[in-house]
């Protein structure tokens, strides 16, 4: 028996399990309910099982019946995603995308941007937002985040890495002098972020000797997003502690300069997130592809 012949065995089985009716069963199929009659015993025979007791009234499932209609349901569900997700993959990818990124655009509108231009026939709906969206709840394609994921029900690709930097304006730096230590943070302002969901500062990665306490540097400046500390570090109001796509440009005209380069070492890992245990549509899996092949191999 092929493996065709077998698929509609199941179908027919299905069928007959649901109308509990050969002549219904018949009809839907356009044969005769002795043709289906025969089909299920067929499949009881190769299987070694009764599926149904039959009688002149009526035609209900065994328990083995039961079981196995259970496992041909998936079976089918899994043959139906298949054939949706070829006729998917041949038409053009289409419609909307909804994406959460967070609030610095730098690293991710360019990237959007050439994305739109290669599917147009994608409408992106874009949420710029620092704090940890609940992706399913709220209805998201996909979120690109920073940090490593969290959350069980998502699926996650992790795309690279990316240097943090201690940076200051060379003129804040005449007026202040050039930190040599760690410690010399301690009279300098500092430009910090608050993490939007804990409320909390963000740590920076000062080298330490074991057992010895964090340095609580000064509070110039809160934000919670880099644009501003980057404006602040640039106008001269302090030091601050940036991710290097931000600062790139400003670090290559010499706007801004890093502090203590040979002391901090850190780096920021970013991950592009969905819904796990969902057929994945074209429109996100051409979304998830193109990132990939934008942003995996940046390194620190």
């Amino acid at each position: 028996m092929s493996a065709l012949e077998n698929l509609g065995n199941l179908q027919t089985f299905v069928h007959v399990a649901d109308t509990r009716s050969f002549v219904e069963t018949g009809r839907l199929l356009g044969v005769s309910a002795s043709a289906t009659g025969k089909t299920v015993t067929r499949l009881e025979q190769a299987l070694g099982v009764r599926l149904f007791h039959r009688s002149t009234r009526s035609v209900t499932l065994t328990a083995e019946g039961e079981r196995f209609l259970l496992r041909c349901r998936r079976i089918l569900d899994e043959l139906d995603a298949g054939r949706t997700e070829l006729a998917q993959q041949a038409a053009a990818p289409c419609g909307t995308l909804r994406l959460s990124l967070p609030l610095v655009g730098d690293l991710s509108l360019p990237i959007l941007s050439d994305f739109m231009a290669a599917y147009p026939g994608i409408r992106l709906e874009l949420d710029f937002d620092d704090r940890m969206v609940d992706v399913i709840e709220e209805g998201f394609d996909a979120v690109l985040r920073v940090g490593e994921p969290s959350d069980s029900r998502l699926s996650a690709r992790r795309l690279g890495v990316f240097p943090r930097y201690l940076v200051a304006s060379p003129d804040y730096l005449a007026r202040r002098g050039i930190p040599q230590t760690p410690s010399d943070l301690l009279q300098h302002d500092c430009l910090h972020y608050r993490f939007p969901t804990s409320g909390k500062l963000e740590p920076w990665p000062l080298p330490r000797e074991p057992g010895a306490p964090a340095l609580e540097l000064p509070v110039a400046m809160v934000s919670n997003t880099i644009e501003a500390r980057l404006a602040f570090a640039l106008a001269g109001r302090g030091i601050g502690y940036i991710p290097e796509h931000s600062v790139r440009e400003a670090l290559a005209d010499g706007r801004l300069v890093r502090v203590l380069p040979e002391q901090i070492h850190a780096c920021g890992t970013f991950h592009l997130l969905w819904p796990s245990g969902r057929h994945v549509l074209p429109k996100l899996r051409v979304f998830i592809d193109f990132v990939s092949a934008r942003l995996t191999g940046v390194s620190c």
